[in-house]
């Protein structure tokens, strides 16, 4: 039966539970690496580190620099009722756009308590159940969310943050602080890779996509042409469109590093180049998009019926990816933020 590209259904797949990776590996790029081509469908198993031999002197390689910071907070209301804080968009120098949860429990206008030091109004939610919070701090915020806040793993780690995680959940080119979550597959860079590439001939560029809410948001419409994408902000700087524009005029190779770097640059595509500066966007990719300027990408495995696995689908081909992800299972792959790589090319 052929499956019908725009349902929901066709997106899931069996994961067993313990092949979702807690942890990272020892070293960054201890990881496996699935390489598929796109052209023939074929799929072999290798290690993260034959991926210097995999890119080539003239390629671009686009990472995103954005910095994941501290922003899971624990608070109290005034009767003494934790509550956890996740901050998601810094609206104004004091001012977050956050989520609060249990909701339930903060259904009213209130002061919050976070430390000694940081307090916050919460008002009242938006349609999307967000709330805006007023900070009052004592000190530097920065440094005290820094100093109180927690690293946002994502849920599906079933552990709490530790001292590793503020380092290996975050990418070693990191810079732009601003995510919620890591574009996860730049952590299996290390910086000996990085230069040993840069040495070999390959163009490394940034972009900057700050990952937000949308990566916690499931899709739950059956027709997921009916999903509406949260939005991003993205940047691409001069130099890195510049770089691209040259590379598809020479007929060189642009390769994104995740999902977050190619939905910046498919963004900022106007038609004939890509065009440089700052914006939101909801861009979102599955099956039946064709791709403007990404001619290769490594990613991690994605979830089920997540629009991340979506837009691989329609880069890798639904078939040839759907195939990946059933023998990633077979082989035991580890899944999701600390799990292994793919790289897909023609």
């Amino acid at each position: 039966m052929i499956a019908d590209l725009l349902s929901l259904a066709a997106y899931d797949y069996h994961l067993p539970k313990e092949l979702i990776a807690q942890y990272p590996t020892d070293k960054r790029a201890g990881s496996k690496l699935m390489h598929i081509s796109r052209s023939s469908g074929h799929i072999s198993h290798r290690s993260f580190t034959d991926i210097l031999d995999m890119l080539h002197r003239g390629d671009v390689l686009i990472i995103n620099s954005s910095k994941v910071f501290p922003a899971r907070l624990f608070a109290k209301k005034e009767n003494g009722t934790a509550i956890e804080v996740l901050l998601l968009s810094q609206i104004c120098e004091n001012k977050w756009k956050c989520m609060v949860s249990p909701g339930k429990r903060v259904r009213t206008a209130q002061n919050l308590y976070f430390s000694d030091n940081l307090f916050g109004w919460v008002g009242q939610g938006d349609s999307e159940g967000l709330r805006e919070i007023e900070f009052t701090c004592k000190v530097n915020l920065w440094d005290e969310i820094e100093r109180i806040g927690h690293i946002p793993l994502p849920p599906y780690i079933e552990r709490n943050d530790g001292l590793m995680d503020k380092q290996r959940y975050q990418t070693v080119y990191a810079r732009e602080i601003g995510s919620v979550a890591a574009p996860t597959a730049g952590l299996h860079f290390d910086t000996d890779m990085l230069e040993a590439l840069a040495a070999k001939g390959v163009t490394i560029k940034e972009v900057v996509l700050h990952v937000g809410i949308g990566t916690f948001r499931p899709v739950k419409v059956q027709r997921i042409t009916d999903h509406i994408m949260h939005a991003e902000l993205a940047t691409i700087p001069a130099d890195t469109a510049e770089a691209i524009n040259c590379a598809r005029q020479e007929k060189r190779r642009v390769i994104c590093v995740g999902t977050t770097s190619s939905r910046s640059v498919e963004s900022f595509w106007d038609g004939t180049k890509l065009l440089s500066g700052s914006k939101w966007t909801d861009i979102f990719i599955y099956p039946g998009y064709t791709f403007k300027v990404v001619d290769a990408m490594l990613t991690n495995f994605h979830l089920p019926q997540s629009t991340l696995l979506m837009m691989i689908s329609a880069f890798g081909g639904y078939d040839t990816i759907r195939r990946a992800y059933s023998m990633a299972v077979e082989q035991n792959y580890r899944f999701f933020s600390y799990g292994d790589a793919m790289f897909i090319e023609d």
